[in-house]
């Protein structure tokens, strides 16, 4: 689940190596506290997929990670975000444990990780000063949008408005259109379908 895990453990970043790869799981710990979250339904994948292109369109491909990766803002904790975007990509000064490498992290909400996203991720993005943390709302068809001194999102249900901090690329997202193509998507019909 996306919940915690149950356990008296203090979970720290070493101890994740213990589960299993390949097993459909994303193992993650912030504060001491476990994160077990199971594959996503297929609307998740079309929802990043979406999103990525989106990004490319606006300039900042080069620098978007969507697969699985470790990010160690803090030396107790372990987060692997839907997408980020990177600062620096391809030199020796972008690394994925200083939370001044990303300038975006995204999380695709699913029924399992609604809870986590919206607070223990969040609040831990809030604190280590990601400049911009984007909760995709699926079944609300709707983007939160938290910045560190945030005390509540911006709720966006028609238009995203983002400046890339390092390569001044523009991004307008219609948010309806994005909603839109994510459910209507072929792919996630026939899925639906079979």
């Amino acid at each position: 689940m996306g919940m915690p895990a149950t356990s008296n453990q203090y979970w720290l970043p070493a101890d994740l190596e213990q589960f299993p790869e390949g097993d459909g799981c994303k193992y993650e710990c912030i504060y001491g506290e476990l994160l077990v979250t199971p594959a996503p339904r297929v609307v998740h994948a079309v929802a990043l997929g979406r999103l990525d292109r989106i990004l490319d369109r606006a300039g900042a491909k080069h620098r978007v990670i969507i697969a699985t990766a470790d990010v160690r803002l803090e030396p107790d904790a372990v987060v692997q975000p839907d997408l980020f975007v990177l600062r620096e990509p391809g030199t020796g000064r972008t690394r994925l444990d200083d939370p001044t490498c990303l300038v975006l992290i995204a999380e695709v909400l699913s029924p399992s990780t609604a809870k986590v996203d919206r607070g223990l991720k969040r609040q831990f993005y809030q604190r280590v000063g990601v400049p911009e943390y984007w909760i995709v709302d699926l079944d609300a068809r709707l983007i939160e949008r938290w910045t560190p001194a945030d005390e509540r999102p911006e709720i966006l249900r028609e238009r995203l408005a983002w400046t890339d901090p390092v390569t001044g690329a523009e991004l307008v997202l219609d948010v309806e259109r994005y909603f839109a193509d994510v459910w209507g998507d072929e792919t996630l019909a026939r899925c639906a379908d079979a």
